[in-house]
């Protein structure tokens, strides 16, 4: 077996791993990386943000062709299948694979692929699929394994009518209807997908509340927009089995109910990619779901054994992994971290409508009997989006009432992912610099969906002044 050593040796080229593949690249040391599939990108490039918001992004442009009277003048309705939508995602992909293994490439980090494995704490070995095995040696380690569907014993996922959030990227057709069990960020996405899509999708939520991570007046809107366009919600649920026909699946609930359905998509919950790798035997023991537990400065039990992104649980986000990573390599080299900078992180959720947010909810302030007030604009007030005929939604900042500093920013409705970035700039200002009175006395362009900060800071004023 050829044995190899670097200073760093880093596992997964997702987001995590990239984020610290090339700091570390950067700073005049020799790194390695280790993926298991055979291409760069994570399940954020080949499974999940990319390929799902492409298809997302498809079909809002197929319906907004639809529901544009002067489109309709000109031609009939366009109807493209699931399968047909998932194709426009392939050439992104291709274009996302190509940058960034040119990143590895210029940096010098060259990758193996295969499964990584600890033999002791400083070797590794890779088990490639086509090769012998591989003997990697290093000082330091960070672990970017990414995370997969959790998939339940009892459940088969062998069946052609049933799916997790992986395979459904597979589906040869477009279903008449949809279970979909879980109603976290992946399920309710991917209900205004299928609903979008014409089917009829039963939504099912272990829980009381959509997303109840979210500002409550942010999570009662989807709940409501979800259920406006068709959606049936079933909160407070929970499955006992599954029973497979050749025609449809029937999902049975412990309330008794049975749900029958053309597919089912189990969206309940991730499990961290950390089996196999050696990790118990180095005293890294991960939890019931995967995750690796770690310090503050992404340390595992092995101090130069570092975790970051899916596989350390929430919040999950290929945004964040990026800068875990990042910091984990921070911290390999100077021994500082900066995992204060993480501390709000922005959250965007791909429904229909779009959700972001950034900061404390409503719900948070209370509870910390902070003194705050509330400011909102309407979508349907604005010009742009009235213009654009994308009406739905509104744009709230919450803000101390005594020194106006900002405190929390939630959007709800068409590009709310990249409205959201103006608020945080301000929020995340030193002083007096994180002020209201910023967005009052700031001029933007006229007609743009970013003069809703002009106005919800105009009606937040008006509550205090």
């Amino acid at each position: 077996m050829s044995e190899l050593k670097y200073d760093v040796i880093v596992i997964g080229a997702g987001p995590g791993g990239e984020g610290a593949a090339m700091n570390i690249a950067k700073a005049g040391r020799s790194v390695a990386v280790v993926e298991r599939y055979h291409e760069v990108g994570g399940g954020c490039t080949h499974w999940g943000t990319i390929p799902s918001k492409a298809l997302r992004h498809a079909l809002s442009r197929m319906t907004e062709f639809n529901r544009n009277p002067l489109y309709r003048a000109i031609g009939q309705p366009v109807r493209l299948s699931y399968p047909t939508l998932l194709r426009t995602a392939e050439a992104v992909i291709a274009q996302q694979i190509a940058m960034r293994r040119d990143f590895y490439d210029r940096n010098q980090a060259p990758l193996y692929y295969g499964h990584a494995r600890f033999l002791d704490p400083h070797t590794l070995e890779v088990q490639r699929p086509d090769s012998n095995p591989l003997s990697l040696q290093a000082e330091a380690f960070i672990i970017a394994s990414g995370s997969r569907p959790y998939r339940p014993e009892d459940v088969d996922f062998s069946h052609p009518r049933v799916f997790d959030s992986d395979t459904i990227l597979k589906m040869t057709a477009t279903p008449r209807s949809i279970i979909i069990y879980g109603a976290g960020v992946i399920g309710c996405e991917y209900a205004s997908i299928f609903r979008q899509l014409g089917c009829k999708v039963d939504l099912i939520d272990t829980r009381s509340q959509l997303l109840s991570f979210l500002d409550d007046e942010i999570a009662h809107s989807l709940s409501y927009h979800l259920r406006d366009q068709g959606v049936v919600i079933r909160h407070n649920e929970a499955y006992t089995a599954v029973e497979y026909r050749s025609e449809e699946v029937i999902l049975q609930l412990q309330s008794g109910k049975q749900i029958g359905s053309d597919a089912i998509l189990w969206a309940n919950g991730r499990t961290g990619n950390s089996q196999e790798m050696g990790l118990e035997d180095l005293g890294i023991i991960p939890n019931s779901r995967g995750q690796l537990p770690i310090d503050a400065n992404y340390r595992t039990a092995q101090p130069h054994i570092y975790a970051v992104g899916d596989v350390i649980g929430y919040p999950s986000l290929a945004s964040a992994a990026y800068d875990q990573g990042r910091f984990a390599a921070i911290h390999l080299l100077e021994g500082r971290c900066d995992y204060h900078l993480v501390k709000y992180i922005p959250t965007g959720i791909y429904t229909s409508p779009e959700i972001s947010s950034v900061g404390r909810t409503e719900k948070e302030l209370t509870e910390a009997r902070i003194p705050y007030e509330v400011g909102h604009s309407w979508f349907k007030n604005l010009a742009r989006a009235q213009i654009t005929g994308q009406t739905v939604g509104m744009l709230k900042i919450l803000f101390h009432r005594e020194t106006l500093e900002i405190l929390g920013i939630h959007c709800f409705g068409d590009q709310a992912s990249e409205i959201v970035h103006i608020g945080q700039a301000i929020m995340f200002q030193q002083g007096e610099a994180n002020s209201l009175l910023y967005f009052v006395n700031t001029t933007f362009n006229y007609p743009t969906m970013a003069e809703a900060y002009r106005v919800a800071a105009l009606n937040g004023l008006n509550r205090v002044r």
